[in-house]
């Protein structure tokens, strides 16, 4: 009998069981406890499960879980809430801010912390604010949308943009910030995909970037890419379709107008107006395609989270023929392994492959005689010899003929373990490793295209880099409060390791019969050449940071990095560098308690020295020329000789940055309205300068050393207001606006020695840098306008000119134009950088519109200055030039050759503008018909990326970056293109 009544016990609670677990769906809404407003995003999950959602724009959010089950409810800001459902089908959940009042936790070197409580300038980009643009580079997404930050991007399909962090630190130097991703030291983002990262943090001041030592002089970008969280299982895909075309397409002359050009220059009828003419731009520009996808899955429990995603992009170049391919993968899992200990790893791979285009193919469209046509009889192409016009290629030709495709694979990973311990103690242990590899082939046949495009064997070129990376670091974090003290210390320990390899080569006369059969032996061994070099460099680094809180209003943090890199003599390897920053959260005072103007008031000073080691390897070594011709013959014997070529000084170390930031953060209107301002000095001593030695010394290189020293000095400031109307209404509007100051403060070699650009322009150096200005700056002759005629010139300190030439300014009144009249004439760094993002929310639709721009800067129009001969001439050159007195006293006649081409303030252009960066308007479906769909959300959208932008520059863009010493040039980059496209954005 006992048997049958355990039996039917089991049975009753089996039943129970089943009961108690069945599921139902619960429908519900997630509001602010105190204003009533919905909040967007929050994360729902059922405790003790997988299963989880997010409130959706009106924040309302639908759910399968058992009846008798518990909704856990987290938002940033607000308490972690805890909902019994005791089988309701509707709930509404309302959530009070934090006791402790949570604000935004940003991401800073070695750990977080919250906002509140930074010292230093860093800003905070979420990784949603990126997706909303079709940029393929993360980097790119920000442009506009942080002060201080400069961009310059290139519409290269695949190109990695330019980026500057309170301007140019160097001359010689790299330029580039530090990238940090999920804790791996990498040299760009190209091989991730934006729709990966979860936030991208900038420390923009030496406070901040000061715990990356040696390596943060300009600046930090830290990434942090997303992982999965308990209890929110999803899968998401986001993709759109679209196309790119060219805007401010430059307008050339056309036949009728270059023959008009050309026969006043030769004074005779040179070429006939009647031939056909052919737009060149046209020709070989076209309206591209560009497509992305990618497919994510992340969820969990409370012992393993993972997050998953494979992304594909395909975009054609607007030129012909140009097209970008790249497949990205990532995997990342944490192991909750006990209360104390996690691990966990992060691994991104990434593929690309690119058909390429030449790269003077603006050029060659740019100069080309519009008269020549692209095909002749017979299809042959066009030939500027058939004219008598000079040696211009045909730039379909140059198409058809050039065949070169790139690839490359980058693995990045990093693995990780965490214990806690003690109550107040972390040990974590990380490493970071980093794989690349990156190839090309050019293929020349042999062929005979036109007079100058011709080939009398074929050519081979090939070329592999290999390039590797490990960082091993281990720290350990202690927190802990006492009373009104907050305490959290930080030591680290850092070893890395970086060795990379180039094999490179050539060879004539190899067939080509197929893709695969192309190699070097195949051609004639008595052309093969072939380069094999390599590098290795290694860091040793010790660091330690004190952040520390009184009575939650007085801030404190200090930071000190102990730095030593291989790339230096071995006595010369370390250097501290130290940082401290101070903060005062004024509001938090009892003084402050009763008045109503300020939320939030906090004031913060900061100085810290910072490094730059971008230098290259063994710089100090002294180089030595061994040609066999240096030898001679004495006492019936050869003995070898050998020479210096350049000379460097016996230690040549690293630039050091040391920068003073003052900044202040207020809270207006409830904290709608907040702004953020920073004044900061940064200074760059010891920089690496070089010039050139008199010849006599027999050296061909320059004398490198650390002989200079600059300045960058500025303001910032960024202004956000954010408003919720109402359910169904919100906005939010934001201003960012930085100042920038560069000069050369001191060259240790003589006032008189300065450093041309390395970018010669049709034979001539434009660029400068000297004490007292910025660097790089343009140095010509100032034009006072043109001479109109043969009198004018009589009189001038220019007897040989022409009528129609350039009168250059006689600055020193010696009655002789020379080099002595040379001066400033523009300026490459840009002085304001700005920015205005926007948001609006109605119901189910939301608007996004972005505008970015640029003032206050120089561009140097090498594309007009590069003349050797009949070149093409842009139409507004056309229109406004000198054919006879009183026609112009801006614009030069056709005969642009001769002392018109010396570099002078006629080809500085402004290189100012105003884009729209960004529109997107989208649409959220409906919660009903979501939940009907059995998804968590569903989103489409339509987007212009770069549509309008206004400037004066006679080019297709003035985006126009370069080298500090040699910026600002053009000299026909690869310009932006507008791209537009439609999406989709769904998570099951």
């Amino acid at each position: 009998m006992k048997k049958y009544i355990l039996l039917l016990w089991i049975c009753l609670l089996s039943v129970g069981l089943v009961h108690a677990q069945e599921n139902i769906t619960v429908q519900g809404t997630v509001t602010d406890a105190e204003s009533g407003q919905p909040l967007i995003g929050a994360g729902v999950a059922v405790k003790g499960s997988t299963a989880g959602t997010q409130t959706d724009a009106t924040g309302n959010f639908t759910i399968s879980a058992p009846s008798n089950g518990t909704l856990v409810v987290d938002y940033l800001g607000y308490e972690r809430t805890e909902t019994p459902i005791n089988g309701q089908t509707t709930l509404d959940i309302k959530l009070g801010t934090s006791a402790q009042q949570l604000e935004q936790v940003v991401v800073v070197g070695y750990g977080v912390q919250e906002a509140r409580d930074v010292t230093g300038s860093i800003v905070s980009v979420e990784g949603e604010e990126l997706v909303k643009q079709a940029s393929q580079n993360p980097v790119s997404s920000l442009q506009g949308k942080v002060a201080g930050v400069t961009i310059t991007n290139s519409g290269a399909p695949g190109a990695s943009p330019q980026i500057r962090i309170r301007g140019a630190g160097s001359a010689l130097g790299d330029t580039d910030p530090l990238y940090v991703v999920d804790g791996t030291f990498v040299d760009n983002l190209s091989f991730l995909n934006p729709a990966d990262i979860a936030s991208i943090e900038i420390l923009k001041d030496a406070s901040s970037a000061a715990i990356y030592g040696v390596r943060a002089a300009n600046g930090v970008v830290l990434v942090t890419t997303k992982r999965g969280e308990a209890g929110k299982s999803t899968v998401n895909y986001n993709g759109f379709v679209g196309v790119q075309r060219v805007t401010n397409q430059l307008e050339m002359t056309n036949t009728q107008q270059y023959a008009t050009m050309i026969n006043e220059k030769t004074g005779s009828q040179t070429v006939d107006t009647s031939l056909p003419s052919t737009n060149w731009y046209d020709q070989v520009l076209r309206t591209a395609m560009i497509h992305n996808h990618q497919v994510s899955a992340s969820g969990g429990s409370e012992k393993i989270t993972y997050s998953a995603s494979v992304g594909y992009l395909n975009q054609e170049g607007i030129i012909e023929g140009n097209e970008y391919e790249r497949i990205t993968a990532r995997l990342q899992t944490d192991f909750q392994v006990s209360d104390a200990i996690k691990v966990g790893y992060n691994g991104i791979f990434y593929n690309y492959n690119s058909i390429d285009v030449p790269g003077d193919i603006f050029y060659q469209a740019f100069v080309a005689p519009p008269v020549i046509p692209v095909f002749k009889e017979g299809q042959r192409y066009g030939d500027s010899f058939d004219y008598n016009l000079g040696n211009f290629a045909n730039p379909q030709a140059s198409l058809d003929w050039y065949d070169q495709k790139s690839s490359g694979q980058q693995m990045t990973g990093n693995v990780f373990g965490e214990l806690k311990f003690l109550e107040n103690f972390t040990f974590r242990t990380s490493l970071g490793l980093n794989y690349s590899i990156n190839e090309y082939r050019n293929y020349r046949s042999e062929d005979s295209l036109t007079s100058v495009q011709f080939a009398s064997r074929s050519q081979l070129t090939k070329s592999r880099s290999k390039g590797s990376s490990w960082l091993w670091e281990n720290t350990l974090n202690y927190d802990k409060t006492f009373g009104d003290h907050e305490v959290s210390a930080l030591l680290g320990i850092s070893s890395q390791e970086d060795k990379s390899e180039l094999v490179a080569g050539s060879a004539n006369d190899v067939a080509f019969e197929s893709e695969a059969n192309l190699y070097l032996s195949l051609g004639d061994p008595e052309t093969y050449n072939i380069i094999n070099s390599g590098d290795r460099f290694t860091f040793a680094s010790y660091f330690g940071r004190v952040n520390y809180t009184y009575l939650d209003r007085y801030l404190l943090t200090a930071t000190l990095r102990y730095d030593a890199s291989s790339k230096f003599p071995r006595e010369d390897r370390w250097e501290y560098f130290p940082s401290i920053g101070l903060g005062w959260r004024v509001t938090e005072e009892s003084f402050m308690q009763d008045q109503t103007i300020f939320d939030n008031l906090k004031i913060r000073a900061s100085w810290g020295k910072l490094g730059n080691d971008q230098i290259p390897t063994g710089i100090f070594i002294l180089p030595v020329n061994s040609d066999p011709r240096l030898g001679y013959n004495y006492g019936g014997g050869f003995l070898p000789g050998r020479n210096l070529t350049e000379t460097v000084p016996p230690t040549l170390l690293w630039e050091v940055v040391k920068e003073t930031d003052l900044g202040a953060e207020m809270g207006f209107l409830n904290n709608r309205l907040s702004v953020v301002a920073d004044w900061y000095n940064k200074v760059t001593e010891d920089a690496i300068f070089g010039f050139t030695p008199l010849g006599y010394f027999g050296l061909s290189g320059d004398i490198l050393g650390n002989y200079a020293s600059f300045r960058n000095r500025g303001f910032e400031l960024a202004v956000n207001w954010a408003d919720d109307v109402s359910t169904d209404i919100s906005y939010n509007v934001g201003f960012n606006f930085s100042r920038n100051v560069n000069e050369v403060t001191a060259i240790e070699t003589g006032n008189n020695v300065y450093y041309n650009g390395n970018l010669p322009v049709g034979g001539y150096q434009v660029s400068i840098t000297r004490i007292g200005d910025p660097i790089g700056s343009f140095f010509g002759y100032e034009v006072e306008g043109i001479f109109q005629n043969e009198q004018e010139i009589e009189s001038s300190p220019q007897p040989t000119a022409n009528p129609g030439d350039f009168r250059f300014r006689d600055r020193n009144g010696d009655g002789v134009i020379d080099n002595n009249d040379r001066t400033i004439i523009g300026n490459p760094n840009p002085g304001f950088v700005y920015g205005i993002n926007t948001g609006f929310r109605f119901k189910s639709f939301d608007l996004q519109l972005d505008i970015q721009g640029v003032a206050d800067v120089d561009i140097y129009n090498g594309n007009r200055n590069v003349r050797y001969g009949n070149e093409n001439y842009d139409l507004e050159y056309f229109e406004n030039r000198w054919f006879g007195e009183g026609t112009s006293n801006t614009y030069p006649s056709a005969n642009l050759n001769g002392r018109n081409l010396d570099p002078n303030d006629f080809y500085i252009e402004s290189g100012d503008y105003i884009r729209i960066r960004n529109l997107q308007l989208g649409y959220n479906l409906p919660t009903d018909l979501v939940t009907k769909w059995k998804m968590q959300a569903f989103r489409v959208y339509i987007n212009a990326q770069n549509p309008v932008t206004w400037f004066d520059y006679n080019g297709f863009s003035p985006e126009v970056g370069g080298a500090p010493v040699s910026q600002g040039i053009d000299r026909n980059v690869y310009p932006l293109s507008a791209t537009y496209n439609f999406g989709v954005n769904v998570t099951f």
